[in-house]
């Protein structure tokens, strides 16, 4: 109670962010959502009754509104709407294709604010720091920009800052949306389906480790050992002294993009042993390291003079555990060998499967659909499969039967897609499928070994002696508590919670519509019967009971349309 209570008061000490972005949600057609989560009580008396205007940006879709609202929202919706864009499961395809057009569009912040910052998190200026310091930035996103620096011994490096007091803002709006998250599920039910809930803890989980500069130095370290026997890969070095949660120093990576056709064309490189580099070094991050940077988008990616490739912005990795990768290996073999039984055992063993879903009619029409989808699949090459078409599908199936696919396989599926239009663009003959093939047979190879089925072994055989242990005590609890008459069973009735609001709503609207009748009545008899001074010939009281009756009855009839249910 306390916690609940200390987050009200932190919501309500930023009214007005909240004010704003209640007005940005009506200015882009959401008025009637506003009204329906009570938000429209941050407005003024004034601003209530234009809620339900019917605005130009009606015409346009809801998921196009939603991206304008949060583009205009700033850094922390912006922010949400990009990590939204790879989670189709969670907010539909439809939502998910708008959000990806949204980019960062963040004006720069004042060398004034980023020479504080450095004084503050690293104690000197950063004249006596750097031998030069370029004080305009050659990059500004949402949650930092990035300066150009050069250390001694000639050394180029670039300096990432956080935005001033960015954080603070980002804990403010996730406060706020986590509010909105709660008020939605309270009042409008139906928005389960989309778990908001769900959406805001991981858009919080996902940006604070961003926000972590620290962690992402070690993210870079991580790299740099598994890459360091790897002349085809540059991981740039950071420097420790030079590193806080707001700083980071690293390595300038001297080269062109990934995407700069022309600029390779010029550095006189073979763009087809490009995208092999490229697409073996993910490959293994992702099949053999556990490990992988999942925002491989081209402006992350430099192609080095001679030829090496260069990845930068380490804030976004992915992990993928053991099992994960033994059941990635489980279906690789099912795809081969045409067990589709085995692929679906392995999409449960993944834990995608929610509790509401019935396993058995889930096999059944799984089975049925996965069967449609992959068998003409057997009778095409590997060049002629689309990889971005057959993963899409594969997400498709995965909404259909609502499965919950976690974050960090959902950014592989994301991080193979990019992968697989970089590869296209530098090579027309790239076909991802082969690629691929050699790390999956490792990967089978490292499942099925001796050494795994061994670990395997000793951790079933400790699972099961705990549960030997601990067995018998839990036995007589239950049997403790049924012999005391205090073995409790707790139910719950889908849409109860829901009719019980409606009644209360309906009962609450037939008891103003009484009163409003009461008024009119009342006002009627002093209208009769003449009481009270006159104006233009009728009895004040008459006309101040039947002037309230009115502004009643009219905020009943816009309350009532508001619901959307006449």
């Amino acid at each position: 109670m306390l916690l609940e209570l200390l987050k009200i008061r932190r919501t309500y000490r930023n009214v007005n962010r909240i004010r704003t972005i209640v007005n940005v949600l009506i200015k882009h057609g959401f008025g009637q959502l506003v009204e329906q989560m009570n938000l429209h009580r941050f407005l003024p008396f004034r601003k209530r009754l234009k809620v339900l205007s019917a605005p130009s940006v009606l015409e346009k879709s809801i998921a196009e509104r939603l991206r304008k609202a949060f583009a205009e929202l700033g850094p922390s919706f912006i922010k949400l709407a990009q990590i939204l864009s790879s989670r189709p499961d969670l907010i539909t395809q439809t939502f998910a294709d708008e959000f990806k057009k949204l980019q960062d569009e963040v004006p720069p912040f004042p060398y004034e604010e980023v020479a504080k910052i450095i004084r503050d998190d690293l104690g000197h200026s950063p004249e006596d720091i750097f031998e030069y310091f370029e004080k305009e930035p050659i990059a500004a996103a949402s949650i930092a920009q990035v300066h150009v620096a050069g250390l001694e011994d000639e050394v180029n490096v670039i300096v990432k800052i956080q935005r001033p007091a960015i954080k603070e803002t980002i804990e403010t709006d996730i406060n706020i949306m986590s509010t909105i998250a709660r008020l939605m599920l309270k009042y409008i039910p139906e928005t389960e389906f989309f778990n908001p809930i769900g959406i805001v803890d991981e858009f919080a989980r996902t940006i604070r480790k961003e926000l972590d500069f620290i962690e992402e130095s070690k993210n870079i370290s991580r790299f740099r050992r598994s890459f360091q026997d790897n002349p085809d890969i540059v991981i740039p070095r950071t420097y420790p002294r030079l590193i806080s949660e707001k700083i980071i120093v690293m390595e300038r990576i001297e080269g062109v993009r990934i995407d700069d056709i022309e600029g390779i064309t010029k550095l006189g490189l073979d763009r087809a042993e490009l995208a092999q580099k490229g697409i073996k070094a993910y490959f293994k991050m992702m099949l053999e390291d556990g490990f992988f940077h999942a925002d491989p988008h081209p402006g992350n990616i430099f192609v080095m003079p001679e030829g090496s490739i260069g990845l930068v912005d380490f804030g976004i990795v992915g992990w993928l555990s053991p099992e994960i990768m033994e059941s990635i290996a489980g279906a690789l073999v099912a795809l081969v060998k045409k067990d589709f039984d085995e692929l679906i055992e392995q999409y449960i063993n993944l834990g995608l499967l929610t509790e509401e879903v019935d396993i058995e009619a889930f096999k059944r029409e799984f089975k049925a659909d996965i069967i449609d989808f992959l068998v003409p699949l057997y009778d095409m090459s590997l060049s002629e499969i689309n990889i971005v078409e057959y993963l899409d599908a594969l997400t498709h199936l995965a909404i259909k039967h609502r499965l919950k696919i976690p974050s960090d396989l959902l950014l592989v599926n994301k991080t193979m897609l990019v992968l697989d239009s970089i590869g296209r663009l530098l090579d027309p003959d790239f076909n991802f499928v082969s690629s691929v093939e050699p790390f999956a047979s490792k990967l089978i190879q490292r499942k099925y070994s001796p050494k795994r089925l061994a670990q395997k072994i000793q951790k079933q055989s400790s699972d099961m002696v705990d549960f030997l242990i601990t067995t018998p005590k839990q036995v007589r609890q239950l049997l403790r508590k049924t012999i005391r008459d205090d073995l409790h069973l707790n139910m719950r009735v889908d849409g109860f919670e829901r009719l019980l609001k409606d009644i209360d709503k309906s009962t609450n609207r037939l008891s103003f519509s009484i009163v409003i009748a009461s008024v009119i009545m009342g006002s009627s008899i002093l209208t009769l019967s003449g009481m009270g001074g006159k104006i233009l010939g009728m009895p004040l009281f008459g006309i101040i009971g039947f002037s309230m009756a009115f502004f009643l009855g009219v905020w009943l009839l816009v309350s009532i349309l508001r619901s959307g249910r006449l």
